[in-house]
């Protein structure tokens, strides 16, 4: 078995579909991956998968919005398709087994969910509260009982 695990932006908000009688959603995820070239300039390369979550939980779906950071992983699976020229090209296709949300950008440029009424998660690496950062020492609960 082949697995592969993705970790990206979703380039598009995702689309649901019912195909004889299974719920499909259709997505894409990008990974950009910033790298030097042999004269030292900086560049960009864009890596695309498209992602199909065959799923009865619809549920996940008016969340996968486009800018949300997710988690995919599931099988490969290569599809062929005609072209224009009329030669056949190949792409490679995530058959997702399962989904994660990790994030998205908000309007106002911060970390966090957006909209629809989900709880907002901070960018921010520590707590603040009163404009102090919470420390160690400020910590009354026992250090051995991880929450995990």
């Amino acid at each position: 078995m082949i697995k592969l695990q993705v970790i990206g932006n979703l380039g598009k908000d995702c689309v649901t579909n019912a195909v004889n009688g299974k719920n499909v959603i259709n997505f894409n995820v990008a990974h950009t991956e910033k790298f030097r070239d042999a004269q030292g300039n900086q560049k960009d390369k864009t890596i695309w998968v498209e992602c199909a979550y065959w799923t009865d939980r619809t549920g996940i779906a008016p969340y996968l919005k486009k800018g949300t950071q997710v988690y995919a992983e599931g099988t490969p699976e290569v599809r062929t398709y005609p072209k224009n020229d009329g030669t056949t090209g190949v792409s490679l296709t995530l058959r997702v087994s399962n989904v994660q949300l990790l994030g998205s950008k908000t309007e106002g440029g911060g970390g966090g969910y957006s909209g629809g009424g989900e709880p907002s998660y901070s960018s921010q690496s520590a707590p603040v509260s009163s404009g102090r950062v919470t420390s160690a020492n400020d910590v009354t609960e026992p250090m051995d009982d991880l929450p995990f």
